[in-house]
């Protein structure tokens, strides 16, 4: 699996944000369902120059849900994805996602 697919996109959220001004410095992440830790703390040290300390994986499941059509209830779900928690020592952090 290429480096450069592995991660998807940064997850940015109001926990997201907490976690990565917190003191722990946590930076969650929307990653490959297949990548495994060592291949996502790979893809980070490759892509933003920092070496993670520890790198936590959550699959999370899709939700189920029901949507109100012309023509009655429509059963349907919502996409399950792999996040990953890559927490970086105290001295380092990635710029890009300073300020947002």
């Amino acid at each position: 699996m290429d480096l450069n697919t592995i991660i998807i996109k940064p997850l940015l959220t109001e926990k997201s944000n907490l976690l990565r001004e917190s003191a722990k410095k946590s930076y969650v992440f929307v990653v490959d369902a297949r990548a495994n830790k060592i291949q996502i703390e790979a893809a980070v040290r490759k892509l933003f120059s920092v070496t993670p300390l520890s790198t936590r994986v959550v699959n999370v499941k899709g939700k189920a849900k029901s949507m109100g059509r012309k023509k009655g209830r429509v059963e349907g779900k919502t996409s399950s994805y792999k996040k990953a928690y890559i927490t970086l020592p105290e001295n380092q952090k990635i710029e890009k996602f300073e300020g947002v």
